[in-house]
């Protein structure tokens, strides 16, 4: 079985995988601005043989190996970008970038993806279908990658798209699925009170922008429990509030970011909405005014059923992987979203923490780091469904 044969392969290619994550690791590079990423990754496919074409979308590589059987277009993803996050671990394979690393797990997708692309080119005698690699540019920041790959034709002719997240804090050989909403569309709001300043000692002269700053906090936060469906899920947290002066000076303007996280687009537009009812309703009563913006990011990553349970059937089977569970749904972003509005197929988890570790810390922290062992787990279960769906 072609099955069999790509998993020993993959096995014998775990060093080299990892000497690919190494060196990715400590030449990270941010969204937008990769260059060495993509030459990189385009040259080791153009030397297994594969049809290459760079600057998709931007950025992005996509990558075709067409089997000698024929079969169905499967497409695989994996993004390669990087976080304006300084690397604090204490590791040999440390990013060399100041203030840039790898800080949630893309340089791992990469050498995923990578390996099980050599494997199944040196079984391509026994590969029916096509394969398709799409490396994106730019996921960690909208409006991301995925979008423009997609208009310039990376998912041309592809009948299931499927991918994976190595997840740094659940356990090394877990394999999480999840049919229906998976992750959370993922959007940004700015709020800037204008209200007028002064002397502190005169506060009955001014109109305090960090009071109605903080009224905005305070009220934004009832939001979610008042008035969305308890049913329903939605977060919205404040994570800047900016209002800088001397100790003595009542602010003029205060600014507040922030971001709203849904999984139902009318809980989406409602909470757009919303904030903008209290926006204006609590700047009214104090007297002022304020710009209120919101931008929408990546939609909620839903997962078609029938790929996402053929997964969850294939996975107890791939080698390593010792539990196969539903998963909650989690409310960080992704752009792989935009691929399953095109084409079917299924996004999952793959566990990578290391058992040994007593601490593992989560995505975007400055510590980061994964069980390498999970890329090859990860890359025998995205060649199992691949293979499954290539089948004609």
């Amino acid at each position: 079985m072609i099955e069999v044969a790509i998993d020993k392969r993959l096995d014998e290619l775990f060093s080299e995988m990892v000497s690919i994550r190494r060196h990715l690791h400590q030449n990270p590079e941010l969204s937008f601005q990769e260059v060495e990423t993509p030459a990189y990754i385009a040259e080791y496919h153009r030397r297994l043989g594969n049809e290459v074409k760079t600057g998709v979308g931007g950025r992005g590589v996509v990558a075709t190996l067409r089997g000698a059987q024929p079969g169905k277009t499967i497409a695989l993803r994996a993004d390669f970008d990087a976080l304006p996050i300084q690397d604090e671990k204490t590791v040999d394979y440390k990013s060399k970038v100041d203030g840039v690393m790898h800080a949630c797990g893309h340089d791992g997708h990469t050498a995923t993806l990578l390996g099980l692309a050599r494997a199944l080119v040196e079984n391509k005698a026994d590969l029916e279908g096509t394969i398709v690699f799409i490396h994106q540019h730019a996921e960690e920041y909208a409006p991301g990658g995925a979008i423009e790959m997609i208009n310039d034709g990376c998912l041309d002719g592809v009948d299931f798209v499927f991918g994976t997240h190595l997840w740094a804090t659940e356990p090394l050989g877990k394999i999480q699925y999840r049919s229906g909403p998976i992750m959370a569309a993922a959007d940004r709001f700015e709020i800037v009170v204008q209200g007028q300043g002064g002397h502190g000692a005169m506060p009955h002269l001014t109109k305090d922008a960090i009071v109605i700053g903080s009224q905005l906090v305070t009220n934004l936060q009832q939001l979610v429990s008042r008035r969305v469906d308890p049913l329903q899920s939605a977060v919205l947290s404040i994570g800047t509030f900016e209002a800088k002066n001397a100790f003595n000076v009542i602010a003029d303007s205060a600014k507040l970011i922030g971001t709203v996280r849904t999984f139902d687009e009318d809980v989406r537009t409602l909470m757009e909405n919303e904030i903008r009812r209290v926006v204006d309703g609590t700047c009214l009563a104090a007297d002022v005014s304020a710009t209120y913006s919101y931008y929408r990011g990546y939609p909620a990553v839903v997962n078609h059923e029938d790929e996402t349970m053929t997964l969850a059937s294939l996975a107890p089977s791939v080698p390593d992987v010792s539990d196969v569970e539903e998963m909650a749904p989690q409310m960080g972003g992704e752009d792989f979203a935009y691929y399953l509005q095109h084409v079917k197929g299924s996004f999952f988890f793959t566990g990578a923490r290391n058992p040994e570790l007593e601490i593992a810390y989560p995505h975007h922290h400055p510590k980061f780091d994964f069980d390498e062992r999970a890329m090859l787990i990860a890359a025998k279960t995205l060649g199992r469904i691949a293979l499954h769906y290539a089948k004609s």
